[in-house]
């Protein structure tokens, strides 16, 4: 998977993701599948149990299929799944 700004139009459910950092200590090191998507909130199954995870907080990892592993802001990725399709981001590189 080539890594471009456009990786946040991605679907994210059924992603692999890891909480790397965190306003809030009790979210770092969460990880597991991405459930459930919602406006603000990330919902992870993390060892059995369902985690919601607030995108502005935090700083995930996810996995993606083709075994390529992405760092992304949840800043950017705040706002409505549908919505996110429509949303421009500036490049920084």
């Amino acid at each position: 998977m080539k890594v471009t700004p456009n990786i946040i139009r991605y679907e994210f459910i059924g992603t692999e993701a890891k909480v790397a950092d965190s306003r809030h200590p009790c979210y770092v090191g969460i990880s597991g599948k991405v459930m459930d998507e919602t406006k603000n909130t990330f919902t992870i199954l993390h060892e059995g149990r369902r985690k919601k995870i607030i995108k502005e907080a935090a700083v995930f990892h996810f996995k993606f299929p083709d075994g390529t592993t992405v760092e992304i802001d949840g800043k950017l990725l705040v706002g409505r799944p549908e919505d996110r399709l429509k949303k421009r981001v500036r490049r920084l590189w």
